[in-house]
């Protein structure tokens, strides 16, 4: 049983990857299931004993990542944002094609969204508006702020757009956060 089950997880880790260096080839609609066993060497009835289309290979893999973020925030859950951020952006580095592939033109525009509302769900629980510097400011405007704030750090860091070391620009965030939240 834990042969078939290695092998299961092989194959699935093989039909990710290519996926993700197919996306960071061509766009989304170009690429077909044949492509996808082409590249991970697997059959195609293999890609869809696991999934249903690229559509749904897409849908798991972004969710898979959320999930993995979501755990990392709650791990986090008592470290400043400064302190925090660095977890984020070492799990950023250590999956960075997909991260890269997803926020650039190539890559699949709901991920912004998706990683944007996920960003901002785990902001609001750090959002308190009925006192301090966010006193008498919509809720929704901040979250949305400095929710999309971020993610355009994390954009820009992962497409280079940002020069500054990684520990820099993590801490250089949190500290912002730390100043707000």
């Amino acid at each position: 049983m834990a042969q078939i089950d290695r092998r299961v997880k092989k194959s699935q880790y093989a039909i990710k990857n290519a996926f993700v260096e197919l996306m960071a080839e061509k766009n989304l609609d170009q690429i077909t299931m044949q492509d996808i066993s082409d590249r991970a060497n697997v059959g195609r009835r293999t890609i869809y004993d696991h999934y249903m289309d690229k559509y749904d290979l897409l849908d798991k893999l972004i969710k898979e990542h959320i999930n993995e973020l979501r755990k990392i925030c709650e791990s986090a859950s008592e470290m400043s944002f400064a302190e925090g951020n660095l977890i984020w952006f070492d799990y950023f580095e250590r999956h960075y094609t997909f991260f890269s592939t997803m926020l650039s033109s190539k890559g699949a525009p709901a991920f912004r969204n998706h990683f944007l509302e996920f960003v901002i769900q785990e902001l609001e629980g750090e959002l308190v508006e009925s006192e301090g510097k966010n006193q008498g400011l919509s809720k929704e405007l901040v979250l949305r702020f400095f929710g999309a704030a971020i993610v355009e750090i994390v954009e820009a860091w992962l497409t280079n757009g940002l020069s500054e070391p990684t520990q820099v620009i993590s801490e250089q965030m949190g500290s912002l956060l730390d100043r707000n939240f």
